[in-house]
């Protein structure tokens, strides 16, 4: 087992992704401190599972925007699971926003969830790791890290960000052991609404645009998350990792694999 007591904290275990990495770490040894706002409603079947993997498992829910709850919440799990091993920042709030009529407080709602609560996370969970000298970051991040979603700028701002926070911090705690990297999430299911835009067609056909048009899942995501968070990773340390299936790359419609498929279609009819 790659994580055997090992104790990760993951800051939104009431998301799809929180539950995937929830059930992926479990199965191979990981203990948890996880981020609920629910106070585990909504993760029930998590919860249960890692008690069938024996895997330990504290529901917290605090404000990650502020240090002084994230700091009295780890004072008191280190003395009941232990200091943190692996943090998992997995916040990603979408909204659509526009630069030209966003107003201040839903673009400082975005970038708290998305950028300051990393921020807040990082500095805490980053004390106790130095103390040892070893530990893993790893942020959930997005392309739009990269590329504009033509629909929320704040989203894009706000990973943009994020990107920039993973190398100022693998540069800093990495002299303590301490490796931080970043996961840049492309396409999965629902995203075509998600990013929804009236003025870019990045998502039209999007699973078309993936050159295997397959779109990625959360378990893409807990599996990348996992390699990360192991000793297999050692050497891995300020890096972006686009996980999109080769999304980005694309810029000619013909060349799609769509058209192929409607030929084959086509040829099965025949």
């Amino acid at each position: 087992m790659r994580l055997q007591n090992k104790i990760v904290f993951i800051t939104d275990a009431d998301s799809d992704s929180g539950k995937t990495l929830i059930s992926r770490f479990a199965d191979e040894g990981a203990h948890f401190i996880l981020n609920s706002t629910s106070d585990g409603d909504q993760i029930q079947s998590s919860i249960d599972h890692c008690r069938t993997q024996g895997s330990m498992s504290m529901i917290v829910n605090v404000d990650l925007c502020k240090s002084s709850e994230v700091r009295t919440m780890l004072e008191a799990v280190e003395k009941r699971l232990g200091t943190v091993d692996v943090l998992i920042h997995n916040n990603n709030v979408v909204a659509p926003t526009s630069v030209e009529t966003c107003n201040e407080e839903l673009f400082l709602q975005i970038m708290n969830e998305n950028t300051k609560s990393a921020f807040i996370c990082t500095q805490a969970v980053g004390n106790q790791m130095k103390a040892k000298q070893s530990g893993k970051i790893i942020y959930i991040s997005s392309i739009h890290a990269e590329k504009p979603t033509g629909s929320s700028f704040a989203y894009s701002a706000s990973k943009g960000a994020v990107k920039l926070l993973t190398r100022e911090a693998a540069l800093i705690l990495g002299r303590y052991g301490v490796n931080v990297n970043t996961i840049e999430m492309g396409p999965i299911e629902g995203d075509d609404e998600r990013f929804k835009s009236d003025i870019s067609s990045l998502y039209d056909s999007y699973q078309f645009k993936v050159p295997n048009a397959i779109l990625g899942s959360h378990d893409d995501l807990a599996q990348c998350a996992l390699y990360l968070s192991s000793d297999e990773a050692i050497y891995m340390n300020g890096a972006d990792i686009r996980l999109d299936g080769g999304f980005m790359l694309h810029y000619v419609d013909k060349k799609m694999k769509k058209a192929d498929l409607a030929k084959e279609e086509t040829e099965l009819k025949l």
